[in-house]
């Protein structure tokens, strides 16, 4: 704002500078052309026998006939010269003869007036020559001089200077006063910008409004966008920290239970080279679950059957004093096309979920479904437990991570959370509802087919 307005002052000055410098060409200009019609009134003068000057009867103005007027008109010749009565008491500058139809316009010229006070005059000289037919035809060659005071145009000049810098003021200083307006007006939009991220930073904002001009746009778009790509990154490291807790809780949970039990130390010891190696593969497929985005397209089958049994065999000895019967129902030619780490993470949650929920019941089905034509089949895995079941308005609560369906029982709620995003990485669907075999909850996962 400084440098716009050190900037239209300074063009505002040389706007008044050259606006005088124009005034004053045209009004030596118009005083020039107006000396030059006087000279021409005394070029008509006529001359007597003797040489001497007969003026004209009326002057062109007035003043030349008023002593010190400030108008003065001369007429030089070889041998003499002639000046108006306003002529009578100043003195005026010397006066040369030019050579016939120079003209010169001067000023302004020092000269003493009436009242002997120094002056300076503007004059304007036309070199003539008269023809003398009675002189046998020589011409004679005379100058006729105009000068005028330069008060008259001193003061044009200072009335035109006072109007030009009154009048470049205030226009100057409604100009100032409009581009300090307009200034803050159109920058205004930047300040909220700085006062949202500044909310942001705070805290006390999740990001930036939309209630910004087009230009700002893109600005205020990329800000949002980064600042959810770091909240999604966050997110995405919490989740796999706390997917990644989850999945060792059960290898953790098979682990204290050998060892709460009588188990001999040749048992304790394959039951902790097995789950050693489960949690090994577990926190190998979270870090590369968290590294990768989807899943791999084009991945060898997978048998459902023998990674069931094993997930299903640590979940009775975790929850051995229950008594819990785990049944199977798996169609022979059923495959998990996908990652392995990913059927294990789906059916182990599914399973432990059954399981903690379970009276003594739990259902296992795995069946193929028709794929699209010429591609491979799709696949539903349904798990099923005689527990207390579902209430169906709180199905969208429990999915949600970090929400479990009984605040009583322990755990940490993000185990249908982690099977809901590997459905959604393979663009599956999950049903939850009510087990008409058994009475309890009923998950079934649908994954279709493809290439």
């Amino acid at each position: 704002m400084w440098a716009a307005s050190l900037g239209l002052v300074a063009f505002l000055a040389l706007a008044g500078f050259a606006l005088d410098g124009a005034f004053q060409r045209t009004a030596q200009s118009g005083l020039r052309e107006r000396l030059h019609s006087y000279a021409l009134a005394y070029a008509n003068s006529d001359f007597a026998r003797d040489g001497s000057v007969i003026p004209p009867w009326d002057p062109p103005d007035a003043r030349f006939r008023r002593p010190g007027s400030g108008l003065y008109a001369q007429i030089v010749l070889k041998d003499g010269r002639w000046e108006s009565e306003s002529a009578q008491g100043p003195e005026l500058p010397p006066a040369p003869m030019l050579p016939p139809g120079k003209q010169v316009f001067e000023g302004p010229l020092p000269f003493r007036q009436i009242n002997g006070a120094p002056g300076l005059a503007y004059r304007f000289g036309y070199g003539l020559t008269l023809s003398d037919d009675e002189g046998g035809g020589r011409e004679i060659p005379y100058t006729v001089y105009i000068l005028e005071d330069s008060t008259a145009l001193a003061r044009q000049v200072a009335a035109f200077r006072a109007a030009l810098w009154w009048y470049l003021g205030g226009a100057g200083l409604v100009l100032l006063l409009l581009q300090t307006f307009v200034l803050r007006w159109s920058l205004r939009p930047l300040g909220d910008v700085i006062e949202e991220l500044e909310r942001v930073q705070r805290g006390e904002a999740a990001g930036m409004s939309q209630a910004h001009p087009r230009e700002l746009e893109p600005l205020t778009e990329s800000i949002n966008a980064f600042i959810r790509s770091e909240r999604e990154n966050l997110e995405r490291q919490r989740n796999t920290l706390a997917d990644l807790a989850h999945s060792l809780k059960t290898p953790l949970a098979v682990l204290r239970a050998r060892l709460d039990s009588d188990a001999s130390e040749a048992e304790l010891r394959q039951e902790l080279d097995t789950q050693l190696r489960r949690m090994n593969d577990l926190v190998s497929y979270q870090l590369a679950r968290a590294a990768r985005s989807g899943h791999v397209l084009f991945s060898a089958p997978v048998e459902i059957e023998p990674q069931a049994e094993q997930i299903v065999v640590g979940l009775e000895k975790v929850y051995a004093r229950k008594g819990v019967l785990c049944e199977f129902d798996i169609a022979p030619e059923a495959r998990f096309h996908g990652e392995l780490g990913d059927l294990q993470e789906l059916l182990g949650n599914l399973l432990e979920n059954a399981f903690k929920w379970a009276k003594a019941r739990v259902l296992l089905s795995v069946r193929e479904i028709p794929g699209p034509a010429g591609q491979r089949p799709g696949l539903r895995i349904v798990v099923e437990d005689d527990g207390p079941g579902i209430e169906e308005a709180r199905i969208p609560l429990i999915l949600q991570r970090g929400v479990r369906g009984d605040e009583r029982v322990q755990g940490h709620g993000i185990g249908l959370s982690i099977v809901q995003d590997i459905i959604k990485s393979y663009r599956g669907q999950l049903h939850v509802g009510r087990s008409e075999e058994l009475g309890g909850a009923r998950f079934e996962v649908e994954l279709p087919g493809g290439l």
